[in-house]
């Protein structure tokens, strides 16, 4: 997946109106930081909420889902990204996840958070965290998998192959 700047590889946003699914890119400022993303997701429409994801350095994603008047829904692929990467930090911690002193405790993938966060529309919790814990497949292919299970992977494809504005 495209859409680079300063280590970020994607950033877009993916919603339901009139059981359709639309896509969009969100702006490089979404990967700043948890505010950043999830204000972002809060101008955007959508049945059953907003779906945002961020890939950052082919280290980790983070999804998040805003629905108006329901807590935010986070997921976060990899703990690990956590101590070195700020979005993965404050995705640890709005999940108030305290990380272990010693990073060498986590040599696997440790994905967090809310495993049903897309369950309503396909994807239930138990896929997610086999998909998510699969230490041979890349952030981005996570992604494509989910947005392809979920059926909204042609638009993301679309959004890709577009040249940047």
């Amino acid at each position: 997946m495209g859409l680079e700047a300063d280590g970020m590889d994607f950033a877009f946003a993916a919603w339901r109106e009139e059981g359709r699914w639309s896509v969009a890119a969100l702006a490089p400022r979404a990967s700043e930081s948890m505010d950043d993303l999830v204000g972002s997701l809060r101008h955007l429409p959508g049945e059953g909420g907003t779906l945002g994801f961020v890939g950052v350095a082919d280290e980790f994603f983070v999804l998040a889902r805003v629905l108006p008047g329901v807590a935010t829904r986070v997921l976060l692929s990899d703990l690990n990204a956590a101590y070195e990467w700020p979005l993965a930090d404050e995705a640890a911690k709005f999940l108030e996840i305290e990380l272990p002193e010693d990073d060498d405790e986590l040599d696997e993938p440790e994905p967090i958070g809310d495993f049903a966060i897309v369950a309503d529309f396909g994807m239930d919790a138990e896929s997610l965290e086999l998909l998510c814990t699969d230490d041979e497949v890349y952030p981005d292919e996570i992604v494509a998998s989910i947005a392809t299970r979920l059926g909204f992977m042609d638009q993301v494809n679309d959004l890709l192959e577009e040249p940047p504005a």
